[in-house]
């Protein structure tokens, strides 16, 4: 239930911002708007606010939806009300009304990264655990506990980064340059090879296979300190290195917790780094009762959540630059299976898009919205292509007619329509072909 409200949710506002986008650019014409419907088929719900007004619908099937405007060739059209035809308008125009749509897809996702990159998008930080023999990380020179701080010249601050940024260079092949910062605190710059990788990879755990996995244990540095804890009264502060326990080398995280955990209500002495100085500073554990045992806490947790928070106006050139980049990809991975180096089978339909918007749903309001941004790029990237049926394909039409100086003869343009239906016709039974193959998990 939760797939199907999350994924009916993602979808009526996909369509709703891409259908209000040619209603809003046609008023803004002049263009008279007789229906706009969300969905096709049989008619669940009309209203009309003004006599001869716009009909606002909703169909019964939910996949897509459409803006009637007035037309020349429309039955009992009043002589008056030609000058409001949509094909009584100059070609800009036109044109105009047409990339509206996909153009307030692109508006969506710029607004939704907006948001959240002023409200903050938690991510892990990524640090690196050993890689694997003979994988790209290890021939790179990977160690326990690097972290990434560039890709390519690019900065990364959480996995998140490090997934999109890598499966960008994916595509492109090759080698490219990780800036790296290692245990002694120094950056390293190491050249990874992609040549064991393919676009065919970026459906699975692609970066499992180039080697780089986050770190199981990590570093015994303290991240977030609790108001009011006996961390924050003995004086430890963010980014601080615990070195030892009570003279104990402490090895990672985990051997600190369980050292303080040990001690409740009892003073321990702790070695720590702090700005490439060593310190010593008492602090006294907290008792706690967790499932039926005593143990200590300071109010402290590791260093290896960040959250990615921009001020206004940097988070609005961030959202614009991420819809642009998002953009491109996807442009980049069309290409790629137009020319067979990436296969079909990384081609999703209905089925896929309503599971991710489900799983998305489930682990909360940040992802479901990253994903909406993600498939409104997507849907204002495919409806720009130039095949007749979409809006690309009439964009198409009216560039020809700007250059020639008329229209398209209407042969042509039922000739295209033709095509354009069989091409959609089997890029969705390709789709749905590769839903059902990932869903019976071949």
């Amino acid at each position: 239930m939760l797939t199907l409200i999350a994924f009916l949710g993602a979808l009526g506002i996909l369509i709703v911002f891409h259908e209000f986008g040619h209603y809003l650019a046609a008023r803004l014409c002049g263009v008279k708007v007789l229906r706009f419907s969300l969905g096709f088929g049989k008619v669940l719900f009309l209203k009309q606010f003004t006599p001869g007004g716009t009909e606002w619908v909703v169909a019964a099937f939910p996949l897509g939806g459409y803006v009637k405007m007035l037309g020349e060739q429309d039955d009992n059209v009043r002589p008056e009300d030609l000058p409001f035809a949509f094909n009584r308008q100059s070609v800009a125009r036109r044109i105009f009304i047409v990339a509206a749509g996909p153009i307030a897809n692109f508006v969506l996702a710029i607004l939704i990264y907006w948001s959240l990159f002023m409200h903050g998008m938690p991510g892990q930080r990524p640090l690196l655990d050993t890689p694997p023999p003979a994988t790209a990380a290890a021939r790179a020179g990977i160690a326990h506990w690097d972290e990434i701080e560039e890709i390519g010249n690019e900065p990364v601050q959480t996995w998140d980064d490090v997934n999109w940024l890598l499966a960008k260079k994916v595509v492109d092949g090759g080698e490219v340059e990780l800036s790296v910062r290692n245990t002694n605190n120094q950056i390293v710059v190491k050249n990874l090879h992609l040549a064991g990788v393919s676009g065919d990879d970026l459906d699975k755990d692609f970066l499992n296979k180039l080697g780089f996995r986050p770190a199981k244990a990590v570093p015994a540095r303290l991240g977030e300190i609790l108001a009011n804890s006996p961390a924050e009264h003995a004086g430890l502060k963010m980014g601080d290195l615990i070195l030892a326990v009570d003279g104990a080398a402490v090895s990672d995280w985990n051997t600190f917790s369980a050292a303080v955990r040990a001690k409740p209500d009892k003073s321990i002495l702790l070695d720590v780094l702090r700005q490439g100085n060593t310190r010593s500073i008492a602090v006294v554990p907290k008792s706690q009762q967790v499932q039926g045992q005593t143990t200590g806490r300071i109010g402290v947790a590791p260093d290896v959540l960040v959250k990615v928070q921009y001020p206004i106006g940097q988070a609005l050139l961030r959202g614009t630059m991420k819809c642009w980049d998002t953009s491109v990809f996807t442009l980049k991975m069309l290409g790629q299976m137009v020319t067979g180096n990436v296969s079909w089978r990384n081609l999703s339909g209905p089925l896929t898009i309503a599971q991710v918007a489900g799983e998305t749903a489930q682990i909360g309001w940040l992802p479901y919205l990253l994903f909406i941004a993600l498939v409104s790029v997507s849907l204002g990237v495919l409806n720009l292509l130039p095949v007749p049926i979409l809006d690309g394909g009439h964009l198409m039409y009216y560039m020809i007619e700007a250059i020639k100086g008329r229209p398209v003869s209407m042969q042509v343009m039922e000739i295209g329509q033709r095509v354009g239906i069989a091409m959609l016709m089997m890029l969705m039974s390709v789709a749905l072909y590769n839903d059902i193959v990932r869903q019976l998990g071949h």
